[in-house]
Formats: structure tokens, sequence, C-alpha cells
């Protein structure tokens, strides 16, 4: 079993920026694909950026590249989310998610494993 707990969330103006982390419990990180989503009100949640195992292979969705990065530290068990030039669309509530497949996709009934999920809201 994994567990996945995130921090980081919080309230920045428009054009600021956050970091998450997302640190997972046992022992099979270094087999785990990381990825971001993000669920707004009135929307469906969706991918924000996904990081493989092995050669860190990554993918953002179009409406984050270039100002997010997704990074991780297979000795510490986190994946980071570094979020830059914030817009207030970018308010959402960002949920950690992990598979054990070599491979980052949107389709959110493929994840396993679920953070709680941590608030950001960018104010313009």
């Amino acid at each position: 079993q994994v567990q996945l707990i995130e921090s980081g969330g919080g309230l920045v103006q428009a054009g600021g920026l956050l970091r998450f982390s997302c640190a997972a419990s046992g022992r099979v990180f270094n087999s785990l694909t990381m990825s971001w989503f993000r669920h707004a009100p009135g929307k469906e949640r969706g991918l924000v950026a996904g990081i493989t195992w092995g050669v860190a292979r990554t993918t953002y969705a179009d409406s984050v590249k270039g100002r997010l990065t997704i990074s991780r530290d297979n000795a510490k068990n986190t994946v980071y989310l570094q979020m830059n030039s914030l817009k207030p669309e970018d308010t959402a509530v960002y949920y950690c998610a992990a598979r054990l497949v070599f491979a980052v996709t949107s389709n959110t009934a493929s994840y396993t494993y679920w953070g709680q999920g941590t608030q950001v809201t960018v104010s313009s």
C-alpha cells in the first residue's frame, strides 16, 4: 500500500509562485509514475504534469507548459511541482497521483494511489 501526502498549497497573488511536495510511503517509489492533477470548480479533474520512473520522462498540460516544472527525488520518495507565473485560472485543488505503469496518462481511473489534495487559490 502506498500513501501520498501533499504539502505546499496556499493563497498567492497572480504572477507569484508555489512549490508543492508529494511524499510517498512504501518501498515502490522508484517504480511509480507520479502525476499532478487539478480540480477546479465546475470542471473535471485534469492532468497538470507527470513524470515516469527510471528516465523521469515528463509530460505537461498545454495550459501550463513553460510555467510548471515537475521533478522527483527518489532518495526522498518525493515528487515536486514548481509553479511559476501563477494565474487566477490556476485556482484549484491539486492532487498527487501514482501508478505502477511506465507512462503518464490523463485517465484518472488509471491511477491507483491518490493524495488528499491541496488547495491553491490565485488572486488577481
